[in-house]
């Protein structure tokens, strides 16, 4: 049988390894064997055959008692060739110069959908509560990481995004979501205050590309007390171009 031939479900092998790989939730390392069949919505002895001919291949780590996990391979491949390495290498000095200054929490992310997803992240003890995790995802209008990717993107792309928050009764939530997405385009900046931890304020600018078109967002996760926008914001930025720089001379 060849890899992309189709089961008796119509779906691939393909699509059913995929399945099989994003199973793993966001806080877990590691999933039994019959859960993970169960989140991926594959017969058990469909997951234990696809799973043993990945872990052959370092890709995943099938341990005694059915306890599987990502494998090394898999790890390697994806720090290996990911397409926002380029991106991390670019930001890190200036992530690190960030924390310096403000001692707590700075991440670094990429537009995905209608997601934010997180590609970089430092924190340090003694920092706030950071729910921002390295691989991790967040709706656009729920983060200011997101806000500030969505504000600086094409009006097609914008629009394509507020169609979701159209209701039958009007538009009040695509309403509500365009000024945040005007808001943050006009001042350079995303703010939410308490939204993803009600003790925490995000804030987060766009890294903008020669189109003025963002292709990521540097933010700080900083105590809710601590409104010192006048600091905060210059500093982001700055840190921002610098990365912008750093990537069109690479």
């Amino acid at each position: 049988m060849r890899a992309v031939a189709n089961s008796a479900s119509g779906d691939s092998v393909v699509d059913r390894i995929v399945r099989l790989l994003s199973a793993f939730p966001e806080d877990v390392s590691a999933l039994q064997l019959s859960e993970l069949a169960e989140r991926a919505g594959l017969p058990l002895t469909t997951a234990h055959r696809l799973v043993r001919q990945l872990a052959h291949h370092g890709l995943l780590d099938a341990a005694p008692g059915g306890l599987v996990r990502p494998g090394l391979r898999l790890w390697e491949l994806v720090n290996r060739t990911a397409p926002t390495l380029a991106l991390r290498q670019a930001a890190m000095p200036f992530m690190e110069d960030i924390q310096q200054v403000l001692n707590q929490n700075v991440n670094l992310a990429v537009l995905d959908g209608w997601d934010a997803l997180f590609v970089e992240r430092l924190s340090r003890r003694g920092s706030v509560a950071n729910r921002a995790r390295v691989a991790g995802r967040m709706p656009v209008h729920t983060s200011s990481a997101g806000l500030a990717l969505m504000a600086h993107q094409d009006r097609l792309l914008q629009s394509q995004y507020l169609d979701q928050f159209a209701d039958p009764d009007g538009k009040v939530a695509t309403d509500a979501v365009r000024l945040l997405l005007s808001e943050t385009f006009h001042q350079g900046f995303a703010q939410l205050k308490g939204v993803v931890d009600p003790d925490t304020w995000g804030i987060a600018v766009p890294v903008l590309d020669a189109r003025q078109r963002a292709v990521a967002s540097l933010g700080v996760v900083v105590p809710l007390r601590e409104m010192r926008l006048q600091a905060l914001v210059p500093a982001l930025q700055t840190a921002a171009r610098g990365i912008a720089r750093r990537l069109n001379d690479s």
